[in-house]
């Protein structure tokens, strides 16, 4: 365990004092786990953890090279794969680009990409949520005339440590026309997209307990999609269409599924700008829409696989308990036994609905500006399974607009408001509908009123104080919180917080979720160092979830570049 320790640390300061002609990153993140008899399997943890990543960037005219090492030992930060326990090499790339040569843009090695809105195909790495899942291979792109780009790209993908990577292979096509551009026209944009993303698989040679061998080679889909904008509106649509696959059950209890099943989606996005106002409105609809490298890797448990991107369509919350209840998307097909008759039904196949963001700025010297104005936010969303017809032998019908069992709803307003110089406020509330039964497979409905208040005081100008105060009422075991957190910023470079979460209202078992921590910046160095308990459950990050389990213990965590 000491060497483990020691490697940690040693990877944390070699970085900060070492000469290189690249571009160089580095993060490292080192857990220290305790006992804690209040949080449920902590003491089975192993106590020390740790994730690592030193990335060296380097360019060279039209050449562009990069390479990132990861180090997770002795075992990876929790809620990460357990094989993670390892030094490797992560990613490798390679690129070569030439504006003068028809826009050539060729790339090797480990690629992130992304095709329209990611709903056929997006590549991207997330630490936080112990997510990489590039294509390991390559991309050809070209830009022969002014408004055309044209991508082919292929390869399997990440999943795992290192070069572990998926059974399937990926290929896909995309081409991006700006027709305002090839039209010269300055008044509005009009940009059209058309993609193909296809998976090659072998499918199995005999039935297991999870796949078919009724699954098919290749499954492919398609997109197209057309946003415009003119003098502050804009609208945009995008359609997809995923061909046939055979159901893989995420749960190795389930019996395997011999039907084949299509997908689709159907994205718009539309809203208006202008001085002080925005409006901003998203409708969706998935169906069977989770899309895979390898096929019996649906729903599990890390988005390992995955490759498009289905982030939930909620506005991201800034307060602790704002998240306790968050709606993950809902894109993928799910049956299961009923335990009267035996019989195979459905129980999930998508989601429909959607979110409206309107914003407003209240002027500097009206009523409610005051002398430093105002901004109001309002969110609101609905997101509701698809209404669908169980035909009672492994198939289904659904209707295209046709709204089912009611998922997550929410209702929240902010407003920002900055009293003299050195003082501001924010003041928000919100109220959720959370389906509990649905979303987790738990039984029952939560209903939640929460507000959260806020204020910053500065001393001087880089001397500040803010403190934040949160309560929620619920419906659901843990019933009512109360949260609140206060930090202090000494000057530029050492801040300071203490922070605590506690469910006061549970008749079975309170518990106060407390953090105490400080941070350090000089220069790209960052440095802070807590010490508290993780509340289990989601975490998300731009819409997409991971479960993390309970624990208690001292984190340190350091960054820099140079």
């Amino acid at each position: 365990m000491k060497k483990y320790l020691f490697f940690f640390l040693f990877s944390c300061i070699l970085p900060l004092t070492a000469y290189s002609q690249f571009n160089t990153s580095f993060e490292g993140t080192g857990q220290w786990c305790t006992d804690d008899s209040k949080l449920v399997g902590n003491d089975t943890l192993d106590k020390i953890r740790s994730n690592a990543y030193l990335k060296f960037d380097y360019s060279l005219k039209n050449w562009d090279f990069s390479a990132q090492i990861e180090s997770y030992l002795p075992r990876a930060l929790l809620g990460y794969p357990a094989e993670f326990e390892k030094i490797n090499i992560g990613t490798l790339y390679a690129r070569y680009h030439n504006s003068d040569l028809l826009g050539l843009d060729i790339s090797g090695g480990h690629l992130y990409d992304q095709l329209g809105s990611g709903l056929v195909l997006r590549t991207w790495e997330d630490r936080q949520l112990g997510l990489n899942n590039s294509l390991l291979g390559g991309r050809v792109a070209l830009s022969p005339i002014n408004g055309i780009t044209l991508s082919v790209l292929g390869g399997k993908q990440r999943i795992g440590m290192g070069f572990d990577l998926s059974n399937g292979t990926i290929y896909a096509a995309n081409l991006e026309a700006s027709i305002a551009d090839l039209l010269s026209i300055s008044d509005y944009t009009l940009d059209a997209g058309f993609s193909f993303v296809g998976r090659y698989e072998t499918p199995p040679t005999e039935t297991t307990t999870r796949v078919s061998v009724n699954a098919p080679n290749t499954v492919n889909t398609y997109s197209g999609r057309l946003n415009f904008s003119m003098h502050g509106f804009y609208i945009g649509g995008e359609y997809v269409f995923k061909g046939k696959d055979v159901f893989v059950t995420p749960n190795v209890l389930e019996p395997v599924m011999n039907n084949l099943y299509s997908g689709q989606a159907l994205l718009i996005n539309l809203g208006y700008t202008k001085k002080g106002l925005g409006i901003d409105i998203n409708l969706r609809r998935l169906e069977n829409m989770g899309f895979y490298s390898q096929r019996d890797l649906t729903s599990n448990d890390y988005n390992r696989g995955t490759l498009n991107y289905l982030p939930a369509l909620t506005k991201q919350y800034d307060y602790a308990l704002q998240n306790l209840y968050i709606y993950p998307a809902q894109s993928y097909l799910q049956f299961g036994t009923n335990v009267i008759n035996g019989q195979t039904t459905l129980k999930k196949a998508g989601e429909i609905g959607g979110q409206i963001d309107l914003i407003y700025e209240f002027k500097k010297g009206s009523f409610l500006g005051g002398k430093y104005g105002a901004n109001v936010a309002i969110n609101a969303s609905y997101w509701a399974g698809l209404k669908t017809t169980d035909n009672h032998d492994g198939t289904y019908s659904s209707d295209f607009l046709g709204f089912g069992e009611r998922l997550y709803n929410d209702f929240g307003i902010e407003i920002r408001k900055r009293y003299t110089k050195d003082l501001s406020f924010i003041f928000m509330y919100l109220n959720q509908y959370y389906n509990e039964g649905y979303i987790k497979g738990e039984i029952g409905e939560v209903n939640t009123h929460t507000i959260a208040a806020e204020a910053t005081y500065k001393f001087k100008k880089s001397q500040s104080v803010r403190f934040e105060a949160q309560h929620q009422w619920a419906d659901a075991l843990d019933k009512n919180w109360v949260g609140g957190m206060l930090e202090y910023n000494l000057n530029y470079n050492w801040s300071f917080f203490v922070s605590d979460m506690y469910n006061y209202g549970n008749d079975v078992e309170r518990i106060h979720y407390y953090n105490a921590g400080l941070s350090f910046v000089q220069n790209a160095t960052r440095v802070a160092l807590s010490y508290g308990r993780q509340r289990g459950g989601l975490m998300c990050a731009g819409g997409v979830c991971r479960m993390v389990s309970e624990s208690a213990g001292l984190t340190l965590n350091i960054t820099t570049s140079f």
